[in-house]
């Protein structure tokens, strides 16, 4: 392979729903670019970019696929990015490497669900789009519906470079009125002929073509000053318009393609050739705020943006050179933790395959193996250049499970195999939290959940269990309550003995101090104080009120370390408890007797019986969730989330959408992924983002402090 300079590079990503045909559009992608001399079908099992075996079963992309054609002396890299909402980690990676990407739109179906999600995340990246109307060639293809569907999302942005000719069975060429030639195509190999446009479509080529001037000149001064003056522009002119018109993300040019037979694709990479931007003199911003020119001659520096495991070949890092040139041998740095890395050898990417290059220049695409840190999000940089470049922010996740071998002895190997799952895979996130006892496993949603479930049983014959987490809830209190406890235990040689009196009451509203204490009105003297913001929210204030010597400042420690570890399994399920005072009013010790541990455990025990006594309350966690719906599924999503104890809040719209927000618990959150795409046929998304947490109706309350009972006596 020849060396390309940052300007002859192009970056592109395949966008699109589930079915458009992305994957068959790389096909042809390749077979232009003489990367494949055959392409392969999904059908087949043989495509270059969904090779995994789970891709293979369920004919679709699931992980994101680098590529890569050299065509018309341009290199031109591309990922074939899955179309499923669940999977769209892929798509986001891309995002941060790429520089524009090609919308593809299924012509039987129009602008669909997935097209709309994905514009939208492509959107607010900037990221310039170039619109693939495939699958001309079908029983079903409509070019007028895909026209207004495509206007009814994205507007005047709409432009047509081509037009079809016999869209449907006999689809065999369009119209392209920027090249103004009418492309027929001879067989099911892209065999093109170049040919003048027939005069019975002269008219409305004429029409397209003086949409596509106008269009053109809106984004250059000289340009629109040449067309007021002539009504015309040259090929060229209109391409440096449309150019300008793309990178702002104001202008779509349309595209009409039949990947399945190769018609339409050639011309559409010579448009990306020509037209679509380069990553030359682009910036990338640097986790200090700097920003790092995409150029040859800066400092090298690469970003790894997805890494695999494969069988052959071990751990992959695919990377993009940010700047600079990079050689194979270079030692480079991770500036972030200071370990050095030598890529003995680089690696142009098509799929599986892997060729052997010497250098290259910033911008271009690569991979390298077995790299001792070549986790995706890392940076390698020159030493002493001190690039550190952000990480891809990904969505975050909308399905939260808990999981766990089915035999005990298997906790460690699938630990290990749920780390190397995330490793390639930064969408799925693992945690073991401590409050819940539980490893909590968080993904996009069912479909990726069933994916995980695959690799675990198919590659690491792992049998696991999955079902719904605890809820991380808490416990306060209402009200005043006191309590005293004496530990005291004698053993035959020294004994203990540790008395603890004292008061808790709501951490709220300004320091009160006078208490009815056995019947008498008590203004307690604060000697000490402590504040703790307590790890899992709220806080526990602690006074020290103690007078006369009757407990040693010295047992004060015990006793708080015995209220937090109380605090920790709270008394009425488990949970931590939060926004609590406690006032140590009075106690007794002992000469001999008294040592820490007497203190820690009647500490413990006051407060636990103080805290029943003082209203105790259950707390959930609320989340803000918000739900992008069809207006024809509104009433459904809003019947459902009131079914949750939902409280539905502000409304809106947008492009036919209904935007719905909501607070629902936690609790009733538990696989609603699932159930808002059965609700809307998989049309609507949502998210979800922690707000606070609320008090739990008295039923809910019961309800839980039965199970909690009942758990306890199994135990």
């Amino acid at each position: 392979m020849k060396n390309y300079t940052t300007q002859a590079i192009r970056n592109v990503v395949l966008l699109g729903s589930t079915k458009a045909g992305k994957t068959s559009l790389a096909e042809a992608m390749l077979y232009e670019g003489k990367v494949i001399d055959r392409r392969g079908t999904i059908e087949d099992k043989n495509t270059v970019s969904d090779f995994n075996d789970f891709e293979k079963t369920n004919q679709r992309s699931i992980y994101a696929t680098p590529l890569y054609a050299e065509f018309m002396e341009k290199k031109i890299n591309f990922i074939d990015a899955p179309g499923a909402d669940d999977f769209i980690g892929g798509a986001f990676a891309a995002f941060k490497v790429c520089d524009s990407g090609i919308l593809v739109i299924n012509a039987q179906q129009g602008v669909e669900v997935g097209t709309e999600i994905i514009m939208r995340h492509a959107s607010k990246h900037n990221l310039p789009i170039i619109i693939a109307v495939n699958q001309l060639d079908t029983e079903k293809a409509d070019w007028e519906m895909v026209q207004t569907s495509l206007r009814e999302s994205l507007g005047n942005a709409i432009v047509n470079v081509q037009f079809p000719v016999n869209a449907g069975p006999k689809f065999d060429g369009f119209v392209d009125v920027l090249m103004q030639k009418y492309y027929h195509f001879k067989d099911e190999n892209g065999t093109r002929e170049d040919l003048p446009i027939p005069a019975e479509l002269a008219d409305k080529a004429a029409q397209y073509r003086a949409e596509l001037t106008e269009r053109a000149a809106e984004f250059d001064d000289a340009l629109m000053e040449k067309f007021f003056d002539t009504g015309e522009l040259t090929d060229d002119e209109i391409r440096k318009g449309l150019n300008r018109g793309i990178v702002q993300g104001k202008l779509y040019p349309v595209f009409c393609v039949s990947a399945r037979r190769d018609i339409g694709v050639k011309r559409l990479m010579e448009f990306l050739g020509r037209v679509a931007p380069s990553p030359e003199g682009t910036t990338n911003s640097t986790i200090d705020g700097k920003a790092v020119e995409c150029k040859a001659e800066g400092p090298v520096s690469i970003f790894i943006y997805k890494n695999d495991v494969e069988k052959n070949l071990g751990e992959v890092s695919y990377f993009k050179v940010m700047s600079g040139k990079l050689t194979a041998g270079v030692e480079l740095e991770d500036a972030a933790s200071g370990n050095k890395e030598r890529l003995s050898a680089i690696y142009a990417v098509a799929g599986q395959k892997k060729e052997p290059v010497n250098e290259l220049c910033a911008g271009d695409f690569g991979c390298a193996v077995k790299l001792k840190n070549g986790r995706s999000g890392i940076t390698l940089s020159e030493t002493g250049s001190g690039i550190v470049y952000e990480k891809v922010v990904y969505p975050a996740p909308k399905y939260t499970c808990a999981i766990k071998a089915k035999v005990q002895q298997d906790d460690q190997k699938l630990g290990d195999a749920l780390k190397k799952i995330t490793s390639t895979d930064p969408t799925v996130v693992v945690e073991y939290s401590r409050e819940l006892r539980q490893t909590i496993l968080n993904c996009n949603g069912e479909q990726q959940l069933n994916i995980v479930k695959g690799i675990l049983t198919n590659d690491y014959k792992l049998d696991v269990e999955i079902f719904a987490p605890k809820v991380p809830y808490r416990e306060t209190i209402t009200k005043v309550a006191a309590a005293q406890y004496r530990h005291k235990k004698q053993s035959g040689g020294a004994g203990q003995f540790g008395e603890v009196h004292l008061i808790v009451c709501p951490a709220e509203g300004e320091l009160n101090t006078k208490f009815k204490i056995d019947g008498k009105d008590t203004v307690l003297n604060v000697k000490t104080q402590e504040v703790t913001d307590l790890e899992w929210g709220g806080k526990l204030e602690f006074y020290n009120c103690v007078v006369g010597g009757a407990i040693d400042l010295g047992f004060m420690p015990a006793i708080l370390k015995g209220i937090k570890e109380k605090m920790t399994e709270g008394p009425l399920t488990g949970s931590y408890a939060r926004d609590i005072r406690v006032f140590v009013y009075d106690g007794k010790m002992h000469p001999v007797d008294s040592k820490e541990i007497a203190f820690i455990i009647a500490g413990r025990n006051a407060f636990k019986e103080a805290f029943r006594n003082a209203g105790p309350k259950i707390l959930e966690p609320i989340y803000d969730v918000e739900v992008m719906t069809p207006s024809e599924y509104q009433g459904a999503v809003m019947s459902d989330l009131q079914n949750r104890r939902g409280m539905l809040g502000d409304m809106g719209a947008d492009k036919g959408f209904a935007i719905l927000k909501a607070r629902v618990p936690l609790a009733e959150l538990y696989r609603y992924s699932t159930t808002l795409s059965s609700l809307t046929s998989g049309s609507a998304t949502f998210s979800m983002k922690f707000a606070d947490y609320q008090p739990v109706p008295g039923d809910v309350q019961e309800k839980l402090l039965k199970e909690y009972q009942d758990t306890d006596e199994e135990e």
